[in-house]
């Protein structure tokens, strides 16, 4: 066979949890990772290899990843165990603006990007490619929590929910309307916290108060998201499960889901498990709220972003 045409793709990084969707709220926002896979002849199945760099307009990019933990490397590997046959191989370029370890889903967009690509190249060298539903089953698995990954291979926000064992699927997924009216902002630090680091914070037990009251600021984000009500939004984002654990490992995250606030911002809460911060407000004025997150936080950036409402779709180049 002879090589197949380059293809392209363009995923979109995620904040989660959200606050109290603690590991399976997911919302695709406006920082890129583009991702073109140029293929060599079947014959040559196997022999794969991703490299990165910098978006154009942004800073270095590595995730810093060896051969062995390199995710869109294994990203490959599990899309060929699960389907039971090789590849043609693939040499993937990937160039992110989103930044490594702070939150903003620069693993799941990663992920998404290499089995979007592994599906596409499936699906020109003649063989039947999976599913999306059986795409975000394998990010799950790669990446162990499923809100990252599903936003970014599903666009806008969601909430999926790992369900072992049932007939109908492992996994139930919630696609959460986003009121036209928002828009976001995030803001990092220069210092990353990875979440292995922020999983080790966290207690093994809440109190009963505690796992009683999140669900109810769970009903109010979700609410607050489809009306835009910013009453909802700010009284929704609470969490008692983890964001306090989190907050303390972050220098001026506090001052800065102040200054965001007071900037005009509806509610703001960590990005993931940080060390990033997001805010949500009024869609084309939430600049105002990325300069403060940003002015708090050590070495600072912040920037204003659409939510991504559209499912990343890989094109031939």
């Amino acid at each position: 066979m002879p090589p197949l045409p380059p293809l392209h793709v363009r995923v979109p990084g995620s904040t989660s949890n959200l606050g109290p969707g603690f590991d399976f709220l997911g919302l695709a926002l406006g920082l890129f990772l583009d991702a073109t896979g140029s293929m060599g002849a079947q014959e040559e199945a196997g022999r794969h290899r991703v490299t990165y760099g910098p978006a154009s307009d942004a800073g270095p990019y590595s995730p810093g990843w060896s051969p062995e933990e390199d995710l869109a490397l294994r990203s490959l590997a599990k899309y060929e165990a699960h389907t039971g046959r090789p590849l043609p191989p693939l040499h993937i370029d990937i160039r992110s603006e989103i930044p490594v370890g702070r939150g903003l889903g620069s693993s799941g967009a990663a992920i998404a990007a290499a089995l979007l690509l592994a599906a596409a190249a499936d699906e020109a060298a003649g063989e039947t490619p999976l599913a999306r539903r059986a795409l975000i089953s394998l990010a799950l698995e790669l990446e162990g929590h499923p809100d990252n990954g599903t936003a970014s291979l599903m666009g806008g926000c969601t909430a999926a929910v790992p369900t072992p064992g049932d007939p109908a699927g492992d996994m139930a997924i919630v696609e959460v309307p986003i009121h036209d009216s928002l828009g976001l902002a995030v803001a990092w630090p220069r210092t990353p916290l990875f979440t292995h680091e922020a999983r080790a914070v966290l207690p093994c037990e809440v109190p009963l108060a505690d796992a009683i009251e999140n669900p109810r600021r769970l009903a109010l984000l979700l609410e607050g998201l489809g009306t835009g009500d910013p009453r909802l939004l700010r009284l929704g984002v609470v969490d008692r499960i983890h964001e306090r654990f989190r907050r303390a490992l972050v220098p001026g995250v506090d001052e800065a889901i102040a200054g965001a606030i007071e900037a005009g911002a509806y509610a703001a809460c960590l990005s993931g498990a940080g060390s990033g911060v997001v805010a949500i407000g009024e869609a084309g004025s939430m600049d105002a709220a990325a300069a403060a997150m940003a002015r708090s936080l050590d070495g600072g950036f912040g920037r204003a972003v659409d939510v991504v409402r559209v499912r990343p779709r890989v094109r031939q180049v």
